[in-house]
């Protein structure tokens, strides 16, 4: 039986290192319009992609707004944005993408109220079929 979910390909890339740039993580999920980055650098170039590698967003020069553990992309017709943020309770069941590409759902979050610690859990789940 055929797979019908959409999927997409989302990379993060870091602009400032090497020649063209250095892929931080590509991973692969069911299509969304909300991704959580876990541990974004200071400056990155996003592309989002259909299982046909036909482009659906890009955008690069997503500068960090504040010091925070997550950062959360939004894909907006052909554009990605990016929200330096601490997740809450309205943010559980979103995708979670990790260095290095793995993809997972947020759990649960929980912050300090002066953010100096944070608890989290994420939910991996893969399928060959």
């Amino acid at each position: 039986m055929a797979d019908s979910k959409q999927m997409q390909y989302w990379e993060v890339w870091y602009p400032k290192a090497a020649a063209t740039g250095v892929l931080l993580a590509r991973g692969r999920l069911e299509a969304t319009d909300r991704l959580i980055v876990h541990a974004a650098p200071d400056i990155m170039t996003v592309d989002v992609y259909d299982d046909q590698h036909r482009r659906l967003a890009q955008s690069s020069g997503l500068v960090r707004s504040q010091d925070t553990p997550m950062c959360l992309l939004r894909r907006e017709g052909a554009r990605v944005t990016r929200e330096d943020f601490w997740p809450d309770e309205t943010d559980i069941g979103t995708p979670v993408l990790l260095p290095g590409g793995e993809v997972g759902t947020l759990l649960t979050w929980w912050n300090a109220e002066d953010r100096k610690a944070w608890r989290w859990q994420v939910e991996f789940y893969n399928s060959l079929g």
